[in-house]
């Protein structure tokens, strides 16, 4: 769960981040497929499995589309259950969650360029640097 992602756009030579999230704050969930391999030809013993995880995108809806071509694939609560349901395996009956989330009740807000350094974690990361939403 998250309650927020970044996004950069260009302004001229810089690139301005912005906060997305849930107009009404509420966490969320996106996409992802994790992985764990172990080398067959390592010992049973005291080997560690590779694990990887990434997050699926999709193409960008309206509000985001300004900022990036693609965003993260948002996993609404009510399809939490079928995302992670290990036993489904028709692809189709998860294609329709790919699909970009609805722009509605979503809101874009530039933030300090803090942001991009990954010493700097703190609060004001997510302040905007105006008080209304960029919709």
């Amino acid at each position: 769960m998250v309650d927020g992602f970044f996004e950069w756009k260009r302004e001229g030579k810089a690139k301005q981040p912005y906060l997305i999230r849930r107009r009404d704050r509420l966490p969320f969930g996106f996409a992802g497929l994790w992985s764990s391999w172990r080398d067959p030809q390592a010992p049973k013993d005291g080997a560690k499995p590779l694990e990887t995880f990434t997050i699926l995108t999709t193409d960008a809806n309206e509000l985001i589309r300004p900022l990036h071509d693609r965003m993260p694939v948002v996993i609404g609560r009510d399809d939490f259950a079928l995302w992670l349901d290990p036993t489904v395996e028709d692809a189709a009956r998860l294609a329709p969650l790919l699909a970009p989330a609805s722009p509605e009740g979503w809101e874009t807000l530039p933030v300090s360029r803090a942001v991009n350094s990954p010493a700097h974690d703190a609060p004001d990361c997510i302040e905007p640097l105006v008080d209304a939403a960029q919709s």
